[in-house]
């Protein structure tokens, strides 16, 4: 019976945790930490075979030719450098493209939330950088300071998963912010520090066609081949021009382009698929699919594509052809000995929990940002531990940096020892927190903050009904005019046995008209028509200017002069702002979100989703949104 309870408990845990993101911000998360363990096989596997009687076989591999010719023109390469030059800027195409998606409509986008994780950023790199220099001799071994200053995401993801609270999606997207920084700096200094001479005429090719990049994004070309094609040539001309191909990949998947689903082109997609439903020929399903394909943006559908060949083939092949040290001959016992060794491991270990910590909460007590909701002081604590682990990064740094291959070897020895500690550190700092502070999760809130208040509330249904939807919503929000069809299609289920509750999240970064539209709403439910206006509003979400909204207040016969001096003097801020707030302290941040009964609605919200979730409620008794007070007239 309790082996049962736990695990439900667990399941629970796992759904909060991936409902608490976006969907592609989801699917990452998942997909790297799912690739930690290949990771450490990878690993593994490397310095046993390097250690082993084949060892000369693998050392053997990596030097393979290996060319790719296409007419006169060629690339040739042995199997190392195709790996560097060619999977790792992979990789960092990747990671371009997620930083791309997350500045245009991501968790960067709220430039609030990013001020204290980037400021926290910059001291996980310069600290670090300087105890490297501070502990390395000089010579060729100073040269290795980049490799203290990145931090591996998939690692750093997949031991969260194993040593950090059980929910912990807001500290993972505070770590995910802070490994932008250290991802964008440390593909600048792999591109200007550690590259080959510059072929100034590769380097304007690699421009104009970065140039191409982003006129293909301007003038909105949905297909992915052309950005495929040019990021190609920018890969090709960087690889010619001396600099390193990391800066290629970074660059290119920063000018993919990203952007929220318009509501026109998810509307043409579902007529197009109506379409082919009811004549299913083959010219009608090419246009069903170029429609779906041209609602979701190129970035996203690479991403889908890329990111499992990256976490679950590009990685693990790094670390197998760069791990692989071995340790025979002295080689360890020198390796301990070495200053290299150690300032590799101090930079990464010390200087990332030093110099996250300190800038982070040095940052909060200065007033440039604060910790996101639910991280606390230890749990971020544990988070800096973590970004100890390079691994990736690091070890594409050490091959560049360093032609002496004693020096390569006693710098990868410094990686791996770095790789425990830090994995051990954060282990014991995330203990402690729990322990001492009782800081056991790091997610968003997923109950109510506020229970439904019939006399303040906006309430649709009897009042008293055993089951309650709550929806914050946004009037400019085009998904939450498809979401109140599906509200009306839920009600029309329960009949009225279900009570639905609208309350305001303006999104005005976003939705400028928003919190006008609001207020307008608010005055009319001052004159008894909430819901009349409500949904006008939602029938004319492109047309909410002053003017607009005065027309559909006299449409509806309300005193339009109150009406509109009630708008112009915000006489309904303040509830608007509380409903806003409520939001914020139960999880809430888009639009739209519903919480069924108390609890947050997580996954889809389409409407046999929410009706599936009420009648769980009504089975498990949970449903009521803790109902009160009279029945509305």
């Amino acid at each position: 019976m309790s082996t049962k309870r736990t695990r439900g408990k667990d399941q629970t845990s796992r759904r909060q945790l991936s409902g608490q993101l976006s969907g592609p911000l989801r699917r990452f998360l998942a997909t790297e930490s799912g690739s930690a363990m290949l990771l450490v096989a990878a690993t593994i596997l490397a310095l046993l075979w390097a250690n082993s009687p084949f060892s000369d076989a693998y050392e053997a591999l990596w030097d393979v030719g290996a060319s790719l010719q296409i007419g006169g023109v060629g690339l040739e390469m042995d199997l190392g450098h195709w790996i560097t030059d060619g999977l790792m800027a992979v990789f960092f195409f990747v990671i371009g493209l997620e930083v791309r998606r997350d500045l245009s409509v991501g968790e960067l986008t709220d430039r609030r939330r990013v001020v204290l994780p980037v400021f926290a950023g910059i001291g996980g790199l310069v600290v670090p950088a300087m105890l490297y220099l501070l502990i390395a001799p000089g010579g060729e071994a100073a040269q290795g300071w980049g490799i203290v200053i990145g931090t591996d995401t998939a690692f750093l993801l997949g031991t969260l998963a194993l040593v950090g609270p059980s929910i912990s999606t807001q500290l993972r997207v505070f770590l995910l912010t802070l490994t932008v920084v250290d991802d964008i700096v440390a593909v600048t200094v792999i591109g200007v520090v550690y590259s080959d001479a510059i072929d100034v005429g590769a380097v304007l090719i690699a421009a104009a066609a970065t140039a191409a990049l982003v006129v293909l994004g301007r003038v909105g070309v949905w297909r992915t081949w052309p950005y495929v094609l040019v990021a190609l040539i920018v890969w090709l001309a960087t690889i010619s021009s001396g600099l390193h191909a990391s800066i290629a990949g970074m660059v290119a998947g920063l000018l993919i382009p990203s952007f929220a689903p318009g509501r026109d082109a998810v509307e043409g997609a579902a007529t197009h698929f109506r379409a082919f439903r009811q004549s299913p020929m083959a010219e009608v399903g090419r246009s069903a699919k170029d429609a779906l394909v041209r609602a979701v943006p190129v970035n996203e559908r690479m991403q889908l594509i890329l990111h499992p060949w990256v976490s679950y083939v590009i990685v693990p092949v790094f670390a197998l052809a760069n791990a692989g040290v071995d340790l025979r001959g002295g080689l360890l016992t020198e390796a301990l000995a070495s200053p290299v060794t150690w300032a590799v491991v101090a930079g990464l270990v010390a200087g990332k929990f030093l110099g996250i910590g300190s800038f982070a909460f040095g940052g909060a007590k200065v007033g440039l940002g604060r910790l996101p909701q639910g991280v606390g002081p230890g749990q971020a604590l544990g988070g800096a531990a973590l970004s100890g682990i390079g691994f990736t990064v690091s070890l594409l740094i050490i091959g560049l940096a360093f032609e002496t291959p004693e020096l390569q070897d006693k710098a990868t020895v410094g990686v791996l020892i770095a790789l425990v500690i830090a994995s051990a550190l954060g282990w014991v700092v995330f203990r402690l927190a729990a322990v001492l502070h009782g800081e056991t999760a790091a997610g968003l809130p997923t109950v109510l903050s506020r229970s439904v208040d019939p006399g303040r509330d906006h309430i649709r249904g009897s009042v008293s009904a055993p089951l309650t939807l709550v929806e914050y919503a946004d009037f400019e929000c085009p998904f939450c005019a498809r979401a109140t069809g599906v509200a009306k299609e839920v009600r029309e289920h329960f009949g009225q046995d279900l009570r639905y509750v609208m309350r305001h999240l303006t999104l005005p970064e976003v939705h400028p008209r928003a919190e006008t539209a609001a207020a307008a709403v608010e005055a009319a439910a001052a004159q008894g028509q909430f819901w009349e206006m409500h949904d006008l509003l939602f029938a004319h979400q492109d047309q909410l200017e002053l003017e607009d909204l005065a027309g559909y207040a006299g449409h509806l016969g309300l005193d339009v002069e109150l009406f509109l001096r009630d708008v112009d003097e915000d006489l309904h801020a303040a509830h608007i702002r509380e409903d806003v707030a409520d939001a914020e302290a139960s999880g809430a941040r888009g639009t739209p979100t519903f919480f069924v009964g108390t609890q947050r609605h997580i996954g889809p919200f389409d409407a046999q989703s929410l009706i599936a979730e009420l009648e769980a409620s009504r089975r498990s008794g949970a449903g009521t949104g803790q109902a009160g007070g009279t029945a509305l007239p």
